[in-house]
């Protein structure tokens, strides 16, 4: 059988109600075929998901994010190492940067963890952002949802380091995880990005390296300053924790704290949680209602032509963006 050909022949098993039976099988192929489909707008793959969402929410998942050059990518192998040392499975979605004019991931064909490309445990895809603000792809949510429903116990997602837009990781994770390093102004970094507020752990990774502990103090100290957000005052204090990954240093500590936050959750007695959890439901709702009304309008100007007349518009300076999106607006509302 080809690798591209499913049991259901040679149009594979994603085009009918078999994939869903077969991805909550842990099938690989299936699994990949139905994240690529999702990926691309296939509109099957969204009934699909559709169908698979009643059999999701058991896995836990671990969001691990921070500036480009902190060594993230060392820290999930890692972390993917002694998970599976735990005999549990993982999914691994890597979020890459995107080319600004194909949409493709500029590192996405990079190979990521060799070490574990042979373990049927461990299921990795790398996926660009495509344009997406926030650090995550448009699809890494229904990746989820697909590992999620194909038995993976715990599914890590890596974001790419976008400075203040790299907040929707805190959306989407159980639990989100901001790496930093000494030396790279990290601590600077976090102040103005405001990811005090959506980390739960934080990493020096790089510990080895001069001025971790003055990052780990300096991190502890923004912290408690940082404990009271808009949802009210946080029982849960991010602890921050050193770690030299490419040494394997520090990881069981990382799990080890990523286990007792997950457990704090499960205890289901913090107001806090219980407001933060619906308000993640929420901007997904948001967040898919917005894309999708955005999809409508833009497909629905392309086939007319009048995108293309709207950007000679703008570009020979007859008009401006802010008319140019009203009488947009003004048109879908009046449909």
């Amino acid at each position: 059988m080809n690798p591209g050909q499913g049991q259901n022949g040679a149009n594979g098993p994603g085009r009918d109600s078999d994939i869903v039976n077969l991805v909550r099988q842990g099938d690989v192929r299936a699994v990949a075929r139905l994240i690529r489909d999702f990926d691309d707008g296939a509109p099957s793959a969204v009934a699909d998901l559709k169908q698979l969402f009643p059999f999701t929410g058991r896995a836990y998942v671990l969001g691990v994010t921070g500036s480009p050059g902190v060594g993230k990518s060392t820290l999930v192998d890692g972390l993917v190492r002694h998970v599976r040392g735990l005999g549990l499975t993982v999914g691994v979605l890597a979020v890459d940067p995107s080319s600004p004019f194909t949409g493709g991931a500029i590192l996405g064909d990079r190979v990521r963890m060799q070490r574990h490309s042979t373990d049927e445990g461990v299921f990795i895809r790398s996926m660009a952002t495509r344009g997406h603000f926030g650090g995550l792809s448009r699809s890494t949510r229904g990746a989820i949802m697909i590992l999620d429903a194909s038995g993976k116990d715990v599914i890590i997602v890596e974001t790419v380091g976008v400075g203040q837009d790299e907040v929707d990781i805190a959306r989407t994770a159980d639990t989100t995880v901001i790496v930093v390093a000494p030396g790279l102004g990290d601590d600077i970094q976090a102040i103005k990005a405001g990811i005090l507020e959506v980390g739960d752990i934080f990493v020096v990774n790089k510990a080895d390296r001069e001025g971790a502990e003055r990052t780990v103090q300096d991190l502890q100290s923004m912290i408690e300053l940082g404990r009271v957000s808009d949802l009210g005052t946080k029982d849960w204090t991010p602890p921050v924790l050193k770690a030299v990954g490419l040494k394997q240093e520090g990881v069981a500590e990382l799990w080890a704290a990523a286990a007792g936050h997950r457990a704090f959750l499960h205890q289901g007695r913090s107001d806090y949680y219980q407001r933060l959890a619906r308000l993640k439901a929420k901007m997904e709702i948001i967040d898919l209602v917005k894309q999708g009304v955005v999809d409508v309008i833009l497909k629905r100007l392309d086939e007319t032509g009048e995108l293309e007349q709207y950007l000679d518009e703008l570009i020979s300076r007859k008009t401006d963006p802010y008319s140019l999106s009203d009488k947009i607006m003004a048109r879908v509302l009046a449909e």
